[in-house]
């Protein structure tokens, strides 16, 4: 027993661990997004569907000396995976949709190992079960479920603080080998073990699972696994993309498995059930206040964690009430890892596609609520509950109902004035209109999830004026006004938005935006005019910006713009310091790098001010506020320029020295912690 527990645990904390690991490690090679993780999910639970197939094979269709030949030979052949960081010749080469440049880069660099890793759990509890008399294994899931949860809590608080990405991929490499030695063991001694059960023993088969309980075993882990995608990009794409908020939900979900399947079973209907339309209703709730980007940090989280926990313990716990006889222990599996991979599939692939706003959430839920009654309805030992005119029945009928219109009338609600609603890889964008062209103060605004990307004047009077983050006193105008006194100005800007910081161009001017989303540009043409209008030259490079700017020669920028961190989601690649070189590459000598930091949740004023510092400039903070006759917000621009000219005159006079009292790691393409500046 305890080898099995031992190689059990090894291989589940080995499996968990690498996908913060990896992900992290490619996440600025596809510009930072939240999608990414969502992608690496998607991944990992196919490839897990991939290995309980297989184990469900091996066990079936081989004999035990033969299983562990084969088991054997391939992880032997999985050692030329290692070790696993992925070549820099894997970055994508251009823009588009990289939903399969980061499958197939999975693939390459993780996908063999984590293969066999998702092979142990069920291939040795099925061993065990044969080898063992009257054994359980269910423990062993349990287990399993364990180390996958200590991985994944230890990465943030032991291992992201402490290793570059570089150092954690060779850590971990050292260790899958580890876990090799055991699993080698394990099955060389399951192979020459005699069976513990006795043919007639065998022979005396329980019930085989019928259509409806293998739907159920689908269906169940199917709308956790949606939940679990669904929430996790709610909350990277409204808080930020950091490995903690990766973490957070699939720790609730592991440790919901644990507690349902452990087993003196901790799941009980009563108080769950209640618990969960509490959870759902309050969800369901606050989406449409997030909707409007006015929930705190601190309820947004725990609220949706909270309520992912529950809806979990419901959807496992019902699963746990349904698991077959060890005979039928690898059909049980694979079933719930066809759920996994379908709600993986629906939030990381269908989604993006079908619709133009984030609604798998909203839809998720309503699909928890209509489950659970319909696992309730057909279980025979609820006879308070199978019977339509049973109060019971009545009363989850009615909330789920309640439920459904109230979402309904929510997605309605948000769709309502929408000039264009549009989604894809990159997250979702909404262009919207405050009122008619007639109407000085009317604006076109454009949106990603809940923040602000640019606004401009309906009216043509005014549509040429910069407005939100640009204004004339903000930090990059100031910069702009600074350099274009006596001279043609060339301006660099990462992140077009709507394309606002054309307006300050001039004749001779130019103007080069870095943009990775290829909707935002159609946008910032077809839904506004300051491209249009500006009479400089313009051009726009898609593809992520660091890829472009290292492909590219030195443009010599006057100002170059780096306006990429106002999402709350921000791609820490363009704030390491290998990105500040690269930037001085394309800057002028005495050139001015404006950095837009406004941000709700995260304090950027410290890593900043250690870039410039490691680099050898100097740097000075311009906050401005909101001026509502303008149609300008408040902002706040970090610029920073070498210590030789330095700043002078309007610059300095609005300008403030750095003040945040935080210090943190120098940030670089191997070392980043966002948890660490979370306001």
């Amino acid at each position: 027993m305890f080898l099995y527990a031992l190689t059990i645990l090894v291989s589940a904390f080995l499996l968990f661990q690498v996908e913060p690991v990896i992900a992290k490690i490619i996440l600025p090679w596809f510009g930072g997004s939240a999608a990414v993780w969502t992608t690496c999910l998607l991944f990992f639970q196919l490839a897990l569907l991939m290995g309980y197939l297989y184990a469900h094979a091996l066990v079936r269709y081989l004999k035990p000396r033969m299983q562990a030949v084969a088991h054997i030979g391939l992880l032997l052949v999985s050692t030329l995976a290692l070790p696993i960081y992925p070549s820099a010749s894997l970055k994508p080469s251009g823009a588009g949709d990289p939903v399969l440049g980061i499958l197939g880069l999975l693939t390459l660099t993780v996908g063999f190992p984590f293969f066999l890793l998702s092979t142990t759990g069920p291939l040795l509890q099925a061993w065990y079960a044969r080898t063992h008399k009257g054994a359980m294994p269910y423990r062993l899931y349990a287990l399993s479920n364990a180390g996958s949860m200590f991985a994944l809590l230890s990465y943030p608080v032991l291992f992201e603080p402490v290793f570059g990405t570089k150092r954690q991929a060779s850590i971990w490499s050292i260790c899958y080998a580890v876990f090799i030695i055991l699993c080698a063991i394990t099955a060389y001694l399951a192979g020459k073990a005699p069976d513990a059960a006795h043919e007639e023993e065998e022979a005396i088969a329980t019930e085989p699972p019928g259509p409806a309980l293998y739907a159920l075993w689908i269906a169940l882990p199917a709308v956790a696994s949606a939940l679990l995608l669904a929430i996790t990009n709610h909350l990277s794409q409204n808080v930020a993309a950091i490995p903690f908020l990766w973490i957070l939900p699939l720790s609730l979900y592991l440790l919901s498995f644990i507690l349902c399947f452990e087993g003196s079973g901790w799941y009980k209907r009563f108080p769950y059930i209640p618990l969960l339309a509490v959870a759902v209703g309050s969800m369901a709730y606050a989406l449409g206040v997030d909707n409007t980007g006015n929930l705190n940090i601190k309820v947004l989280v725990p609220l949706f964690s909270l309520g992912l926990f529950t809806c979990c313990m419901v959807c496992h716990g019902e699963l746990a009430r349904l698991k077959p006889h060890p005979r039928y222990l690898t059909h049980f599996f694979v079933m719930i890892s066809v759920g996994g991979a379908l709600g993986g599939l629906t939030v990381g692939l269908i989604a993006p596609y079908v619709f133009n706003a984030f609604y798998e959430l909203p839809v998720g839920l309503v699909v928890c609520a209509i489950l659970t009654v319909i696992v309730l309805k057909y279980d025979k030992e609820l006879s308070w509950f199978r019977n339509w005119q049973q109060p019971a029945f009545l009363g989850a009928v009615v909330l789920t109902g309640a439920l459904t219109v109230y979402t309904g009338m929510e997605l309605r609600n948000f769709q309502k004035g929408a000039r264009l609603m549009v989604r894809n890889f990159y997250g979702a964008l909404k262009v919207k209109d405050s009122g008619p062209k007639t109407d000085l103060e009317a604006t076109r605004s454009l949106t990603h999830g809940t923040i602000n990307h640019g606004e401009q004047y309906l009216n043509p009077i005014r549509r040429d004026l910069p407005t939100t983050y640009y204004g004339p006193n903000t930090g990059i105008g100031i910069a702009i006004r600074d350099k274009n006194k006596s001279h043609a100005v060339r301006i660099g800007v990462i992140g077009l938005g709507t394309g606002t910081i054309a307006a300050y161009g001039r004749l001779g001017d130019y103007v080069r935006y870095y943009e990775i989303n290829p909707i935002v540009r159609r946008i910032a043409h077809s839904q506004f005019s300051f491209l249009d209008d500006c009479r400089c030259q313009t051009g726009v490079a898609m593809g992520d910006a660091r890829l472009s700017l290292e492909k590219e020669a030195p443009e010599n920028f006057d100002v170059l713009a780096v306006d990429a961190f106002s999402s709350d989601s921000i791609p820490v690649h363009l704030l390491t310091r290998e990105a500040m070189d690269l930037y001085f590459r394309h800057l002028k000598p005495d050139g001015i790098l404006a950095v837009h930091i406004s941000n709700r949740y995260l304090d950027l004023q410290p890593v900043v001010r250690g870039e410039a510092q490691a680099t050898g400039h100097v740097a000075r903070l311009v906050d401005t506020d909101d001026d509502d006759s303008q149609d300008v917000f408040g902002a706040t621009w970090i610029l920073v320029t070498a210590p030789s000219p330095g700043f002078d005159g309007e610059i300095l006079n609005n300008s403030a020295e750095i003040a945040s009292k935080r210090t943190v790691r120098l940030w670089t393409d191997d070392y980043s912690n966002l948890f660490q500046i979370l306001k």
